[in-house]
């Protein structure tokens, strides 16, 4: 990927400290809590070895999200992984990330391990007494990969899950101070001042530890502090005397800050639809399991869209006026589905339509907009079969082969063309109810597959391409074709380079690297 060297300039002096040659070894990055911040931390360190010419890799032996990539090697990743991958200026890999769980209802995940999805199981087969079989296997894919990276890396930047105080899913804990003592590595805990009780979460998680574990902890960082450092000052001045162990900074609340989100929705930051706005209006539906949300971030992010997640908290609202109305990825097809039907969002759909609105349907969300989806081997759910809006003239039927390939090709509206690159990740098969189908992808150099179909009335297009609207051009047709004459292109990905560029900047000025550095080597 390329970077713009101008997005390389910092407003401070680098240390100078050269570290290409004396720093080997792992640091694992755990959290008090879920969103404290280490997914951000781990990228944003990931980029500062990186421009400092070490050879660096993220890992995060298990994630637990719906928000996935594609990688080169075939497989299939957390979100989090493959943008901290890029941070490393490394294509995404399965071995970043050897487990993945991807929760299909309350209590059920599809088990993904080195890339591959295995099988669906209920929380008890993952959590305490009767997850022995599946931590085994488990433990020994994540070591695999582990000592791979190991012996292709300098340096392995390692993400925990969740907080290691979870004291009820301690036993055969692979995610955090499981996978630090067998993988003896040295462990930082990251704590989110803004949720307030910041010194509870660090000492009381230190507490929770076993005496090794304490002992592997070597210091903590402070995330999204506001306000005076000197009105702070005192209490880490009590917080490391009390443990013994130092504070390596404290990060500053980063406003405006544009990543990949490893599963939580991030709102747009224009308010919500009105009828006097002049940009255009999209809607993306909130479903209980929807996947990669991601594909939104350039709308989210566009200065000529006006972007709002519609979700259960709206269902008492009247339905928003818009342009466009997405139905976006989802881990569990027919029970979204269903569970669109009964918010009355399929009327809206119909109604939005009638006025001609746009709509378009990714992944889950096409295979919705069909006739029929049939799910006889039980793949996402209990086996049955739903009908679907019969909006598409596509019948799926969902299979135990799961489609996982990164493709290019061309995108085809409003009688121009325009080159993409996306992926697919679905188990779903999808057949056309008669020929007569007209396609808005055609896929390859030499354009010889197809997918998706766009209505007859020009008003509905569905697809199993996400990242469509990563591509500038792809999305700037797509922004035109729903009602945007004037769609300015907007690259996704140099934003990205720019946000890690950010990050990485903040934490040179704000962490104590050469102390960080000395517990690594």
């Amino acid at each position: 990927m390329a970077i713009d060297s101008a997005h390389l300039k910092t407003s401070h002096t680098p240390s100078t400290r050269d570290f290409k040659n004396i720093l080997t070894g792992a640091l694992m990055v755990q959290g008090t809590t879920s969103d404290a911040g280490k997914s951000t931390l781990v990228a944003g360190l990931c980029r500062v070895f990186a421009r400092k010419h070490i050879a660096v890799a993220p890992f995060k032996p298990q994630n637990m999200a719906l928000n996935s990539a594609v990688t080169e090697d075939g497989g299939e990743i957390g979100r989090a992984q493959a943008l901290q991958a890029i941070a490393c200026y490394l294509k995404p890999h399965t071995d970043f990330n050897p487990v993945l769980l991807k929760p299909s209802s309350d209590t059920g995940a599809q088990v993904i391990i080195h890339g591959k999805a295995l099988t669906t199981l209920e929380a008890k087969a993952f959590f305490g007494p009767e997850s022995q079989g599946y931590k085994t296997l488990a433990l020994t894919a994540v070591m695999q990969s582990y000592r791979r990276l190991q012996q292709q890396y300098s340096l392995v930047v390692i993400e925990g899950a969740g907080s290691p105080a979870e004291i009820n899913l301690r036993q055969g804990d692979i995610a955090n101070m499981g996978f630090a003592e067998v993988a003896d590595c040295p462990v930082i805990i990251i704590a989110d001042i803004d949720k307030g009780g910041v010194f509870a979460h660090l000492v009381g998680t230190l507490a929770l530890l076993r005496e090794s574990e304490q002992a592997r902890v070597k210091g903590f960082v402070i995330n999204r502090f506001r306000g005076d450092i000197g009105l702070l000052q005192p209490g880490i001045d009590w917080l490391e005397s009390y443990t013994k162990k130092p504070v390596f900074g404290v990060l500053p609340y980063l406003h405006d800050l544009h990543l990949d989100a490893e599963d939580g929705l991030v709102e747009s930051l224009n308010p919500s639809p009105s009828l006097t706005t002049n940009k255009l209006i999209v809607l993306v539906l909130v479903f209980p399991r929807i996947s990669n949300h991601t594909d939104f971030d350039p709308l989210r992010l566009h200065p000529q869209v006006e972007f709002r997640y519609i979700s259960v908290a709206d269902q008492h609202k009247v339905f928003p006026d818009a342009d466009l109305i997405i139905l976006p990825g989802s881990k569990n097809v027919r029970a979204d589905l269903l569970f669109m039907r009964q918010q009355g969002w399929d009327k809206a759909i119909f109604k939005h339509l009638r006025y001609g609105g746009k709509v378009i349907g990714i992944c889950g969300g096409y295979q919705m907009l069909g006739q029929l989806i049939d799910d006889p081997h039980g793949v996402e759910d209990i086996a049955g079969s739903i009908k679907g809006l019969a909006l598409l003239d596509i019948n799926t039927e969902l299979t135990t082969h799961k489609t996982l390939t990164q493709v290019s090709g061309y995108l085809q509206l409003e009688q121009q063309q325009v080159s993409f690159t996306g992926y697919e990740i679905h188990c779903g098969v999808s057949n056309f109810t008669h020929s007569d189908i007209t396609h808005p992808i055609k896929i390859g150099t030499e354009a010889t597959q197809f997918d998706g179909q766009v209505s007859q009335d020009n008003l509905i297009m569905g697809t199993y391409i996400h990242g469509l609207f990563d591509s500038p051009a792809a999305c700037q047709l797509l922004l035109q074709w729903a009602g945007l004459a004037q769609a300015e292109a907007i690259d996704i990905n140099h934003i990205r380079e720019q946000q890690l560029n950010r990050l990485a900047d903040v934490l040179e000025t704000h962490l104590d690297l050469d102390k960080l550095t000395g517990v690594i080597s």
